[in-house]
């Protein structure tokens, strides 16, 4: 049997210049959110990209042909663990048409992915709610 790390939650970006701040205080978040639902994190890798990285990936991984903030590949679900690719590009259009802050459209997206892998999904009203949701439970306990 092979052993699988705990809570192994590493931060890149791919042709985009991108670090995040404070990276321990997001691992953190992102341990206290699956906590929440009773749930561990294995390894969780993040990736930050372009618009265009992230346009050719829903292409060949999806057969969708537009643009997304969010791409999320699960591997394992107990513990979590995925590969969740983010366009940086647009999480700044999101923030600036919600006229809400980068960092916490950021957090929403970042959230939006592990509250995949937890079991929730988006793709009705009723799931869309709850997702919205869970997202704003998530942003909160940011701290």
């Amino acid at each position: 049997m092979i052993e699988i790390e705990k809570n192994d939650i590493q931060f890149y970006a791919e042709d985009f210049d991108f670090s995040l701040s404070h990276e321990l205080q997001y691992k953190d978040w992102l341990i206290k959110i699956a906590t929440s639902y009773k749930m561990e994190i294995g390894t969780l890798t993040y990736v930050f990209t372009s618009d265009d990285y992230l346009l050719e990936m829903n292409r060949s991984y999806l057969d969708h042909d537009y643009y997304t903030d969010i791409i999320s590949f699960p591997l394992n679900e107990d513990p979590i663990s995925g590969d969740i690719f983010i366009s940086i590009e647009r999480v700044k259009e999101n923030a600036k048409e919600l006229q809400i802050s980068f960092d916490k459209e950021l957090l929403r997206v970042m959230s939006h992915g592990l509250l995949h892998f937890i079991g929730f999904d988006d793709h009705n009203k009723e799931d869309i709610a709850k997702m919205r949701k869970a997202e704003e439970q998530a942003i909160e306990l940011f701290n």
